[in-house]
């Protein structure tokens, strides 16, 4: 493997990849692509294979290069990672050596204006990881003035998610709010902030974000998907990095979800701090 310039470097790349303790021959699934880092290091590993997932075709795009250098040891598929186990059977795998996920949004992503991730860049609201489905903008016009304060205080933590969702429905009578520099300046003005702290409108966009892309629901989805095509035997196999908030909490409980389908029906959906965890290989449980 010749060195190239990653466009993006994994925060914790190499305390998952020693976690994984990638071996000679072995096969291991980068659930979320990226630009490649998790992938890049475990094929410095002599003989080893990885299968490199990802929803966002722009990601799986840009990693072409690096199929290309692998000599065949590289594979890419567009898809989510809540499909592991439907992916694996595709490419006639039945057991991996290791599994990493990187959860969250990307840096790449939000210096990409077009994408709406961003409330620094003026775009489109849109946010979504791969390329359909409803958008941010489609939610915050069409979801109830309740059903928005429940899902920024369950998806963001915002304290303030009353006021902000009162604000966003008082705003859409007047002109539609279709870009991220609307939303963040209507969430701005409800959330105060000092100087130093993050910027007003990061938790509502975070909250969002998670909705729209179903974050939490793949996440579980993939987490039990990888565990069960690790390979029996090995005490430790798959990591599990997150900036997603507190994604073990009232996210998973029967009632928020039911909300989350209601919610996502009306927008015409289908029904803080870095984190590295680990997951029994037996119960496909993160910890």
């Amino acid at each position: 493997m010749s060195p190239s310039a990653p466009r993006h470097i994994p925060v914790l790349g190499r305390q998952a990849v020693e976690m994984l303790s990638p071996r000679e021959g072995g096969i291991y699934l980068d659930a979320t692509f990226g630009a490649g880092g998790y992938s890049r290091t475990i094929l410095d590993v002599a003989g080893t294979r990885v299968i490199g997932v990802d929803r966002d075709r722009t990601a799986i795009m840009g990693g072409f290069d690096l199929v290309d250098r692998s000599g065949g040891r590289l594979t890419l598929v567009e898809d989510r990672f809540s499909k592991l186990a439907e992916i694996c059977a595709g490419q006639g795998i039945s057991s991996v050596d290791g599994v990493v996920m990187d959860v969250g949004v990307s840096s790449m992503q939000l210096d990409e204006a077009d994408r709406g991730f961003s409330f620094r860049l003026g775009g489109p609201l849109d946010m979504r990881m791969g390329h359909d489905g409803p958008t941010v903008a489609d939610v915050v016009a069409k979801a109830s003035e309740a059903d928005l304060a429940n899902l920024i205080y369950i998806f963001g933590e915002e304290r303030h998610s009353r006021g902000v969702a009162r604000a966003i429905v008082a705003a859409r009578k007047e002109a539609p709010i279709t870009t991220t520099r609307a939303l963040a300046d209507i969430v701005s003005r409800v959330v105060r902030s000092k100087p130093g702290e993050i910027h007003p409108a990061t938790r509502t966009f975070q909250a969002l974000r998670i909705f729209v892309n179903e974050e939490l629901d793949e996440l579980q989805s993939g987490v039990v998907g990888g565990g069960a095509h690790a390979e029996a035997g090995r005490p430790a196999c798959g990591g599990v990095v997150s900036f997603a908030g507190r994604p073990h909490r009232q996210e998973f409980s029967g009632r928020t979800l039911q909300g989350r389908r209601r919610i996502a029906a009306s927008a015409g959906n289908r029904p803080g701090r870095a984190e590295l965890c680990q997951f029994d290989q037996a119960s496909g449980h993160a910890g």
